[in-house]
């Protein structure tokens, strides 16, 4: 992703904070903003850091495996990371649950969580409806994002250019006939998720379901939560009234997140 524009100048240390510490998560997060990989001049220009600075940090990172040096002499996220981000996103699929239960118990279907993992994205969490006729996702399952409501979900709010690099990446394979297949489609649905606040999938992966899906507002990595039934059930009329659910429990999700896993509503 390029750099956000909310991104300012590393801010000095709060108050009982060690500063080189915090700068030194600044620029993992600079980097893993920039794609993963920078150089010394675009971190200084990124973080507002000295170079001397920058350099000593990036040589503890190095040294202790959570960045590598290229060939080229630019900067790359370490092996290490994947480990941490492995565990994190467990720790978030467990924080969702409860959240996944709520949306179950009021709609009848089952309840995804899912982040965007590179070019794919990955579900991380699930909660099955109670019906006999129902969905279900194995966690862990990762799949392209062109195909799913929580792939438009995931993608709505990146930049036109980032989300055809990505469908240039992946291709555009069809999971059946009612799958969009070009990048002009699939960027006019995510324009229309932008206005309507929500994602559909209407027999795109799998004929015969439908999976409405939102975004998990201000989440540290992107993620989007989503029910999904037999088309049958998830009709226009239950669209209208169960995407405010969705809103809802994901704004409240994200206030758990942000509060760092603060109790969340027994499900």
């Amino acid at each position: 992703m390029p750099p956000s524009a909310e991104h300012q100048p590393t801010a000095p240390a709060a108050p009982g904070g060690v500063q080189s510490l915090e700068r030194a998560f600044d620029l993992l997060e600079r980097m893993a903003d920039a794609g993963g990989e920078v150089g010394l001049s675009e971190l200084a220009s990124l973080s507002g850091l000295p170079l001397p600075t920058i350099h000593r940090l990036m040589r503890t990172l190095v040294t202790s495996g959570y960045v590598r040096q290229q060939p080229n002499r630019r900067y790359a996220l370490g092996p290490r990371l994947i480990r941490l981000g492995e565990s994190a996103a467990r720790l978030l699929g467990t924080w969702a649950r409860p959240y996944l239960a709520r949306l179950v118990e009021e709609t009848g279907e089952t309840a995804n969580m899912a982040l965007l993992d590179g070019d794919e994205a990955v579900y991380v969490a699930q909660v099955p409806s109670r019906h006999s006729m129902r969905m279900f996702t194995e966690v862990g399952r990762r799949v392209l994002p062109h195909t799913t409501g929580v792939g438009k979900a995931l993608l709505a709010e990146a930049p036109e250019a980032e989300v055809r690099a990505l469908l240039d990446r992946t291709g555009m394979p069809a999971a059946t006939e009612r799958t969009l297949t070009t990048p002009e489609a699939f960027l006019d649905a995510l324009a229309t998720v932008r206005v309507e606040g929500y994602a559909v999938d209407d027999n795109e992966q799998e004929l015969g379901v439908r999976c409405l899906a939102v975004r998990v507002p201000d989440s540290p990595t992107s993620a989007a939560i989503s029910i999904s039934g037999p088309a049958g059930r998830l009709t226009d009329a239950a669209t209208e009234k169960y995407v405010p659910l969705l809103r809802t429990v994901a704004a409240e999700l994200s206030t758990a997140i942000a509060t760092s896993g603060a109790e969340a509503p027994r499900g």
